[in-house]
């Protein structure tokens, strides 16, 4: 679909729905059925706080229904800091963020991060005299021109 139409699919199906919800939410409120201190009150109350961000691809061509990519790339970072506080030194973890920041670039460009590896540490002294040549999508551009 383009992102007109998408945005004209949700307008009609999921609009009906979160209209509902938000009556019900207002309803539950309203007539105390909900303690606003308990676990479905305090959802209710994130839900209603956060509306117009939650519900942007109701209003917005091209908006994306949820964030997964972006919760998706936090995660090795969110990882990586947690195994940080087990490095012995503070150069140890910094060299792991390193490693954890060119990986996530590979990943993210595409590149295979095993073949990108065994080419910088074949190609070291090319790699320190011109460190922008070797970066991950730069590397894999040369890849494909020299397989063209």
């Amino acid at each position: 679909m383009t992102p007109a139409g998408r945005l004209a699919f949700h307008q009609e199906h999921s609009q009906p729905v979160m209209d509902a919800l938000q009556e019900w939410m207002a309803q539950q409120v309203s007539t105390r059925q909900v303690e606003p201190n308990g676990s479905l009150g305090k959802a209710l109350a994130y839900l209603e706080r956060h509306e117009k961000g939650l519900t942007q691809y109701l209003r917005v061509a091209g908006a994306p229904i949820d964030n997964n990519p972006a919760e998706r790339a936090l995660k090795r970072p969110i990882l990586q800091r947690k195994n940080a506080y087990f490095y012995r030194t503070s150069h140890g973890a910094a060299i792991g963020d390193l490693w954890t920041s060119l990986l996530e670039s590979c990943r993210l460009n595409g590149v295979p991060e095993f073949a990108y590896l065994v080419a910088l540490g074949r190609a070291g002294r090319a790699v320190r005299a011109a460190p922008r040549d070797w970066l991950p999508w730069v590397w894999a551009e040369r890849q494909r021109a020299a397989a063209a």
